[in-house]
């Protein structure tokens, strides 16, 4: 009986491996790692043994079939990066689009929102000034003593302030009636030690102006106590008025003769010249282009 020894095949290890770990690729794509590969390699190679010449597979063509796997493998991953790059490529496009007409909309409503708040500034500066027109036949009288019998014949009074002050007026048979006259505001608060102004409406625009020249060039009295009469303005006029007022006094301080005509214009006379400024930043422009004049102003 003979004995025949049979090789023993190499046991498969692959059971007892650790799986390797997949390595990931652009954009999610897997493929498996070298650990794997050199197993799959070692399995499907072709097994040598002696005398055994007639192999099935040379090692040449194992190794080229494998090549062209693993080819077609990569051209596989290689189309899935490209089909998942495209696909970024036109999400990006498609934002770069959208952006754009964000951009687009945005400048679109930058504009309107200018052209609104130029018709809001229009419309504001409309208001006041129909407000002003309004007052043109208006005094206001400041520092009138706070006593009955003055409130209750506010009328009387006004005339009286006419005859001491400027009794030309009258005697030139100007109007000097009013329409009506009346504290402001209507209220008087307790705690405030000064008095309430007094407006004037009088029926002749002429007659209010005579009065309010008069009243800039002397001090007015009523009863010898020392009054001021002004023209009635709407507050926001008013507000941009006295921001001239520091540049006011100090233009006056200077000679340059200096006025605030409506709504709230200064005028100064400087070298001969009568120069108006509607803005405090167009006068400090104009004194910085001077050296003398901006000196003058700056000194304390």
């Amino acid at each position: 009986m003979t004995n025949s020894t049979e090789a023993q095949k190499p046991q498969n290890t692959k059971k007892n491996k650790k799986k390797g770990a997949t390595l990931d690729t652009f954009y999610g794509a897997k493929i498996q790692n070298t650990e794997q590969i050199e197993e799959d390699i070692q399995e499907n190679s072709p097994k040598s043994s002696k005398g055994n010449r007639n192999s099935p597979q040379t090692h040449e063509e194992f190794e080229s079939e494998m090549t062209k796997k693993m080819e077609a493998l990569w051209e596989e991953k290689w189309e899935m990066m490209q089909k998942k790059f495209m696909h970024l490529q036109n999400q990006f496009d498609q934002t770069v689009k959208e952006n754009q007409a964000l951009k687009q909309e945005l400048i679109k409503q930058s504009q309107n929102t200018k052209k609104l708040e130029e018709n809001i500034k229009y419309l504001t500066d409309k208001v006041i000034d129909l407000e002003n027109r309004g007052r043109r036949e208006n005094l206001k009288i400041i520092g009138l003593p706070e006593k009955p019998e003055i409130n209750t014949k506010l009328d009387m009074v006004i005339q009286d302030i006419i005859k001491e002050n400027c009794p030309e007026i009258l005697e030139q048979g100007g109007n000097t009636a009013t329409d009506r006259a009346h504290r402001t505001p209507s209220t008087l608060n307790p705690q405030k030690t000064t008095p309430r102004n007094v407006i004037a409406k009088f029926q002749s625009y002429q007659t209010k102006e005579k009065i309010l020249q008069e009243a800039r060039k002397r001090q007015f009295r009523y009863k010898g106590m020392p009054i001021r009469v002004t023209q009635d303005l709407a507050s926001s006029t008013l507000n941009d008025r006295k921001a001239w007022n520091m540049i006011f006094r100090k233009a006056r301080e200077l000679g340059l003769q200096p006025r605030i005509s409506y709504p709230a214009k200064l005028t100064i006379y400087f070298q001969g010249k009568v120069w108006a400024f509607n803005k405090i930043e167009d006068f400090q422009l104009f004194a910085k282009k001077r050296p003398e004049l901006c000196k003058s102003l700056h000194r304390k």
